[in-house]
């Protein structure tokens, strides 16, 4: 794999995540991206189980009140850990929601989101650093990527075309924790992004109609 080819200067951070999700996020995140293609934002929060009555436009605040809150969070003025924030925005065709809190895992979750003849993924990283991706079709789940137990070599060309084209685009980031073509802990997150044309800064984010409900 080569290094980060679907990503321009000043779309990851120093650690290779894409920085419009590492500046909303609060400083040791366990949180969830979803993608999803043919669906507005406000439905793929009610698929995810948001209350309808509960969803409303942001304006993301300037800054992080602490190092504990994510920019969503803020935004709805909730305590950190008391809900999830679930961020949604649009970017042609393809929905994005951002989980601050990993609220919406669910084994069922990227299966409803690609009903009715859609593509979704769901990347996850955890607060322990474990990191996945689930891509779903029509409804059918057609792959789970386990960071931990990845091969680039092996794994990524037996993937679905759009997926393979995704995670060459991701790449891999080279530190001191990883050796070279090893695929670092990001790499979903990466994947999911470029899946879905999300190499973005935050300041794109923020120019995008978004959508914003607590959930849990």
């Amino acid at each position: 794999m080569m290094p980060t080819p679907g990503f321009p200067p000043n779309t990851l951070d120093s650690e290779g995540e894409p920085i419009w999700i590492s500046e909303l996020a609060n400083c040791d995140p366990n949180h969830i991206l979803h993608v999803v293609r043919g669906i507005e934002p406000a439905e793929a929060l009610q698929v995810l189980g948001a209350k309808p009555g509960l969803i409303r436009s942001c304006e993301l605040p300037d800054s992080r009140p602490d190092e504990w809150t994510s920019l969503p969070c803020a935004a709805l003025g909730i305590e950190p850990g008391t809900a999830a924030a679930l961020l949604a925005g649009r970017i042609g065709e393809w929905t994005f929601v951002y989980d601050d809190s990993g609220f919406t895992y669910d084994d069922e979750t990227t299966k409803a989101l690609s009903a009715d003849g859609r593509t979704a993924a769901m990347s996850v990283y955890t607060i322990n650093g474990d990191a996945s991706l689930t891509y779903a079709v029509d409804g059918e789940q057609i792959e789970w990527v386990d960071v931990d137990g990845l091969d680039p070599e092996k794994d990524i060309p037996a993937m679905p075309a759009g997926l393979r084209a995704a995670f060459e685009a991701a790449g891999t980031v080279e530190t001191e924790d990883f050796e070279p073509g090893e695929p670092d802990g990001l790499v979903t997150m990466r994947a999911a992004c470029a899946l879905a044309g999300l190499a973005l800064t935050l300041d794109d984010v923020r120019r995008l109609p978004l959508l914003i409900v607590p959930f849990g």
